[in-house]
């Protein structure tokens, strides 16, 4: 089976995560924080991930930590559970409404990112909150991960677009393959 658990406690939170990478999006999630709640859940179901996310601010301090420490949390589970025959790639433009993005990641060992998310709030939660948990994602799954808004409109779409491409883009790149995907022979 591909799945982890992986619980991340910090002076400032607890962050606990399971998933199965093949499952069929059966989502559980609980931070405190209902906007970022809901684009876990789009993500996961997009990705087809079965996973329970459970955070706990310790202290106090508007939710930022939460966001962060789950992207970390979520990074080493999804590598954990990946094993050493995965397509490596994935790749989606997903529209929401008016809102259009585009998201591509490699899984390569080389952790980057690129995070194009409109300035704001949405939910009671900073829209560059959400970009910084992309880029913990990233690193703690050591990928490359693009965002790029194609289209944008109302800030809800613009980010619900991003965590369904995401989504798709990490649900490709975690598949199974019959092959290691690199001309290096090794990532």
């Amino acid at each position: 089976m591909r799945e982890a658990r992986v619980v991340r406690e910090t002076l400032e939170t607890r962050v606990d995560v399971w998933l199965s990478l093949d499952g069929r999006g059966s989502v559980e999630v609980s931070t405190g924080l209902g906007f970022f709640d809901h684009m876990l859940e789009t993500m996961l179901f997009y990705a087809g991930y079965d996973s329970s996310i459970r955070a706990v601010e310790k202290k106090s301090v508007g939710g930022h930590h939460v966001i962060e420490d789950t992207g970390i949390t979520l990074g080493e589970a999804v590598r954990k559970a990946l094993g050493d025959r995965y397509a490596r790639f994935g790749y989606s433009i997903t529209p929401m409404d008016e809102s259009l993005a585009l998201v591509a990641v490699d899984i390569s060992g080389r952790p980057r990112f690129n995070v194009d998310i409109p300035k704001g709030t949405v939910g009671g939660v900073a829209l560059e909150d959400l970009a910084h948990f992309i880029e913990a994602l990233a690193s703690s799954l050591k990928a490359s991960i693009h965002v790029v808004m194609v289209r944008t409109g109302n800030r809800h779409h613009d980010v619900e677009a991003v965590f369904k491409a995401l989504g798709f883009a990490l649900g490709q790149a975690t598949r199974v393959s019959d092959r290691l995907v690199t001309t290096k022979g090794i990532l």
